[in-house]
């Protein structure tokens, strides 16, 4: 028997047929018919393609959309967990800095003896928390503030942003690996900054408060021992430079090209530190190649050795550079040896040339003055009164010498300016 509520349903082509369940014989002879839609048969669906089509691309959507939302949470959520870890990190580096005694201690646990300056992070984070106070100078390239971070006094020089090339120049010479030198300026950090109206770039170093060597011999005199300590300090600065360090750090040389009184800077202690390296060059000894632009003939005219001036220097060989920034340094130390008080008599501050040639000499005027008539500054009669400024002009007029490769290296006047202290 057929369970109740199981009808057998047979389908043909024409119609439907219900045959019924019951219990008497013959009694599910009754045909049932039941119609269909016009044109259409049993098993054949009733919907067209297109609600078809609905009835697939729903669940394909929504899964997609569910896809979407999923991937726009996640890069949401990455977001957010870079910036937290970012605002740690810094908050990190900003407690451990502020914890320290000062920010010479921080140098000096953070460079690991590389002398290369602070890691690049640490950098940023104290470029952007630096306060600048007042501006103390202005240059070729920009200017240079006095500003403050968590109590120490800090240096910053400021290049617009069309001077690009020469702050990531300096930026890149002062990061050079065992720079770190007591006569090299302390570099700090480097970095960018927006003001709102303009991007600012940011070098940040040690701040000394007498300012440039420049600035010092417009406003005092220096004594014998002063002067001493001047000429023996830039010596030793221009020394470290000029020399290569072998080793797993080391470091190449360095010819500044453009030394003069304006990039030099005095100390608390009266010595110096050399400053400003935006047209320094790097040999590379391994390849013998040096890092230098087309453009050679850089530097402050007033300064400019006669291979320079008259365009005869061999750029191919790194002690062509070298030679150059002894010459500049002849000029310095005439500058600090006319202000030095001797004998109860001392000159004015004047500029090297000042006497031959206008307040800002073209090519031409310079060219004229030391390659044509081969002049130099005048060495004073006054200065035979004092054996160390005596000395001292020797120095200059060895430094002087038209040909560059005549002149003394900048190890040897730091040697021979070591024994002025015994001959004063």
């Amino acid at each position: 028997m057929i369970p109740a509520g199981n009808p057998f349903v047979c389908a043909n082509s024409k119609h439907v047929s219900k045959t019924l369940c019951c219990d008497t014989d013959y009694c599910n002879s009754v045909d049932i018919q039941l119609s269909l839609p016009k044109g259409n048969h049993f098993g054949e669906s009733s919907w067209g393609p297109k609600r078809f089509a609905a009835i697939i691309s729903a669940p394909v959507c929504f899964l997609c959309l569910t896809l979407l939302v999923a991937v726009v949470y996640n890069r949401h959520a990455l977001c957010a967990y870079v910036k937290a870890k970012r605002r740690h990190d810094e908050d990190f580096v900003c407690s451990y800095v502020t914890v320290r005694k000062s920010l010479k201690d921080l140098m000096t646990d953070t460079t690991t003896g590389s002398g290369s300056g602070l890691p690049l992070f640490v950098q940023r984070t104290i470029a952007r928390t630096v306060v600048l106070h007042e501006i103390v100078g202005k240059g070729r390239y920009g200017e240079v503030w006095h500003g403050k971070w968590h109590g120490d006094d800090v240096a910053v020089k400021i290049f617009p942003s069309h001077e690009e090339r020469s702050w990531l120049r300096e930026a890149e010479i002062y990061q050079t690996s065992m720079l770190r030198h007591e006569n090299v300026l302390g570099f700090i950090a480097a970095d960018n900054k927006d003001d709102g109206i303009r991007t600012q770039l940011w070098l940040v170093s040690d701040y000394h408060e007498n300012g440039s060597l420049f600035d010092y011999l417009d406003r005092y005199t220096v004594t014998i021992d002063g002067m001493i300590q001047f000429v023996i300090s830039i010596a030793s600065g221009l020394t470290h430079l000029h020399m290569e360090i072998i080793g797993t750090q080391g470091k190449p040389a360095i010819a500044h090209r453009d030394l003069k009184s304006k990039n030099i800077l005095v100390k608390k202690n009266g010595r110096c530190a050399i400053a400003d390296f935006g047209l320094s060059v790097r040999h590379d000894s391994a390849t013998d190649t040096i890092d230098i632009s087309p453009n050679h003939r850089v530097g402050t005219t007033r300064y400019m050795a006669p291979e320079i001036i008259d365009d005869t220097i061999d750029k191919r060989h790194f002690g062509s550079f070298k030679s150059v920034d002894v010459y500049a340094l002849g000029l310095v130390y005439w500058e600090i040896a006319h202000r030095c008080s001797a004998g109860g008599f001392h000159g004015d501050h004047h500029l090297p040339y000042y006497d031959l040639v206008p307040s800002d000499p073209s090519i031409e005027d310079m060219k004229k003055v030391i390659c044509v008539q081969k002049l130099r500054p005048t060495i004073l009669n006054q200065w035979q009164s004092s054996p160390a400024l005596w000395k001292m002009g020797k120095i200059m007029q060895e430094c002087w010498c038209a040909n560059g490769a005549a002149r003394l290296t900048a190890l040897r006047i730091k040697k021979t300016t070591s024994q002025l202290s015994v001959q004063k």
